[in-house]
């Protein structure tokens, strides 16, 4: 989550600058929607994220495309799935925890969140995949908490530090629409499986005011079959990561989260059979698929070459895979002396390596399609 990213900051410093001017735009955001009277702060925000001409619009999307939440949203079926994802607060069991917690009367569910959406900024991000990026940026929406709560996390300060302002399913419609005007080329929801019916919410609330971009669930891979079932139709592209194959090792650095790889090769597939290969449009742009991601830790500890044979083994061949390198011991990782540096280049070597001899060719390897 860059700049604010879970995952990655991209090394260049063109990069770095865009999502610090990202960043610095989002927290000016969220700042006007909790004080909605002009200000000078306001002013500041029109100017610094005024949206920049397009030949085709507000966004280069393929005028052809149609995101999946659309027909549902005109059905009303979106809106029914949304307040039946809310009722699964009284006792919530959205993530794989199932820990039970009534969200909706204040209670704290072990990812630390209640009914209250938070999120921590919004804004274009160009540090993620090149297919999502374009030239406009991924429309990223950073929302706190998480259910996983790995020791090693990059992004802990949302994810397992403090509280937010709370803000309304509206109020995230309206950053969809704004991240839409801004010229981004889709609504990146990252680390969202807490707040799945929020999201669902805001989706209807935005399609009804024109929000036309594909829609992608960011997200740890960690996910119930069944909450996904209930996204079937809505989400255009799903971005799991595929972090363990070894539970023990989930279980070490995920506080407690043994059952990770078999839920998350169980999710991976539902997700394959929504939304099938992700392969870029003419244009170099991704609208819809499964996009996963693997981030290569030391010693072994991520468990690659198991994960690299079992999606050869189990989705088609060509199903695209980032295998990323930027792994950074930060937050808790230095207590743990196996997983306190960086890889060495021999190790993301091999895990190409593996990767090809797995018989998989949609990689994407620092960046670039191999």
């Amino acid at each position: 989550m860059a700049h604010l990213s879970r995952r990655e900051w991209v090394k260049s410093g063109l990069c770095w600058a865009a999502s610090i001017l990202g960043a610095a735009c989002a927290s000016l955001c969220l700042a006007c929607q909790n004080n909605p009277e002009p200000s000078a702060q306001s002013n500041i925000l029109k100017r610094a994220s005024k949206p920049r001409r397009r030949a085709k619009g507000a966004a280069d999307i393929d005028p052809g495309f149609t995101p999946a939440y659309l027909n549902l949203h005109r059905s009303g079926e979106l809106k029914t799935r949304a307040q039946n994802l809310w009722e699964v607060m009284k006792q919530c069991e959205l993530c794989p925890r199932q820990c039970g917690a009534n969200r909706l009367r204040g209670e704290r569910g072990f990812c630390q969140s209640t009914s209250k959406l938070e999120v921590s900024a919004f804004h274009p991000h160009y540090g993620e995949e090149r297919a999502l990026v374009g030239r406009g940026g991924s429309g990223t929406i950073f929302l706190t908490h998480c259910s996983l709560r790995c020791v090693f996390c990059i992004n802990w300060e949302i994810s397992q530090g403090g509280n937010e302002p709370s803000q309304t399913v509206e109020g995230m419609a309206a950053m969809m629409l704004r991240l839409q005007e801004m010229g981004c080329h889709n609504i990146n929801l990252v680390t969202p499986t807490h707040y799945s019916p929020h999201i669902l919410l805001a989706v209807d609330n935005a399609a009804a005011r024109g929000l036309r971009l594909p829609l992608v669930y960011n997200t740890c891979g960690w996910e119930r079959l069944e909450i996904l079932k209930t996204l079937d139709g809505i989400v255009d592209i799903y971005l799991p990561d595929f972090k363990y194959s070894d539970g023990k090792m989930a279980a070490k650095y995920s506080s407690g989260a043994e059952t990770y790889p078999e839920i998350t090769e169980t999710a991976l597939l539902e997700m394959h059979r929504q939304v099938g290969v992700a392969h870029p449009a003419p244009d170099g742009l991704m609208y819809r698929g499964l996009m996963i991601r693997h981030l290569v830790m030391p010693n072994g500890v991520s468990g690659t070459k198991r994960v690299v044979e079992w999606i050869a083994q189990n989705l088609p061949k060509d199903t695209y895979l980032n295998l990323m390198s930027q792994y950074t011991p930060v937050f808790k990782a230095s207590r743990y002396p196996e997983i306190a540096r960086r890889i060495t280049r021999s190790e993301y070597s091999e895990a190409i390596a593996w990767a090809k001899a797995a018989g998989l060719t949609n990689l994407d390897i620092q960046g670039y399609r191999a």
